[in-house]
């Protein structure tokens, strides 16, 4: 009787054994089903992804393919562009001419000497050369080293900043001579004041 007890306390041993493993083994397959379903849904969804993307290409590929209408020149629309370019070159080129002569005479009206005086760091009233055009009086204004990145507008805008009223014009007048598109670091200009004491 010890026997069969041990046999049936084995065989029942044996029962809840691979009952424990068929339900570890449930499990194990139920969690790789939910996996394959996982991997499913992400491949679906590459799969309409690609074929968005294969849609998007053939309607590139068309439009790419596909000749624009009216949107090219005729060989009559770029004459008439050549021709407006042309026009507005020599146009550009007399206003440079005009501009060029009108400094020339400038220069020619305004004959004085330039004046030989020598500047400090700070701006002090000197007088400057005659103005042929007007009484022979000496200017009075202030000698002005030309500094990198200079024009006659900047310098003029700058003395008016500190109160002296001064046009490139005066400037150009009180410096005879002096070519405007040629200031060179260094050179020494005057910049009349009229105000000056």
């Amino acid at each position: 009787m010890k026997r069969i007890s041990l046999w049936l306390l084995v065989f029942t041993f044996a029962v809840c054994v691979a009952r424990a493993q068929d339900a570890a083994t449930q499990q194990q397959i139920d969690k790789l089903n939910g996996q394959i379903q996982d991997l499913s849904a992400t491949v679906d969804r590459q799969n309409q992804e690609i074929a968005d993307l294969t849609k998007q290409i053939s309607g590139l590929s068309d439009k790419v393919n596909t000749p624009a209408a009216n949107n090219s020149a005729s060989a009559d629309d770029l004459k008439a562009l050549a021709a407006q370019v042309q026009e507005i070159d020599k146009k550009r080129q007399d206003d440079r001419d005009l501009i060029l002569k009108q400094i020339e005479q400038l220069g020619k009206v305004s004959g004085g000497a330039t004046p030989s005086h020598r500047s400090s760091s700070s701006p002090k009233p000197t007088t400057g050369g005659t103005d042929n055009t007007g009484p022979a009086v000496p200017q009075k204004g202030y000698d002005y080293i030309v500094k990198d990145g200079d024009y006659l507008s900047t310098i003029a805008k700058a003395y008016r900043d500190k109160g002296v009223k001064v046009t490139t014009a005066e400037i150009l007048k009180a410096n005879p001579g002096l070519d405007p598109t040629k200031l060179y670091v260094g050179k020494k200009i005057f910049i009349p004041d009229a105000n000056a004491k």
